[in-house]
């Protein structure tokens, strides 16, 4: 098997991929990308936590223009995991107003972006109706 590896670093490849937060020690505040400092209390030490696998679709666009390369129509997605927002695409759904809807349950879902000349696979996520 081809080596992958994740787009983002919070995305964890395993065989049972996931998101991972980092968790404020002092006020549970999470961050998906690494912090300093806290933005809600200024604290320093965080601690990384899975992120739910699945979660509430909170609001969608229909994306119908993009840059070079990159196919449309698409549904980005803001998606509520258990209290931390992810952004991402909605996969494994028709790109239709009628066929996607807040509060519909998604779950994480990889999405292979390419390889290489190596044989290396980019790796993002997106989430699909659960």
């Amino acid at each position: 098997m081809a080596d992958r590896i994740p787009l983002v670093d919070y995305l964890v490849l395993s065989d049972d991929p996931r998101l991972v937060a980092h968790e404020c020690e002092q006020c549970a505040a999470r961050f998906f990308d690494r912090r300093n400092a806290c933005a809600s209390c200024g604290a320093t030490a965080f601690r990384e936590v899975n992120v739910p696998r699945e979660g509430t679709l909170r609001t969608f666009t229909i994306v119908s223009t993009a840059g070079p390369g990159v196919p449309v129509p698409f549904v980005a997605a803001v998606v509520d995991c258990d209290g931390i927002t992810a952004r991402g695409i909605l996969v494994n759904v028709e790109p239709d107003p009628r066929q996607v809807r807040p509060g519909m349950r998604v779950r994480l879902a990889t999405v292979s972006l390419g390889a290489d000349e190596a044989g290396v696979e980019a790796v993002g996520y997106g989430f699909e109706p659960a």
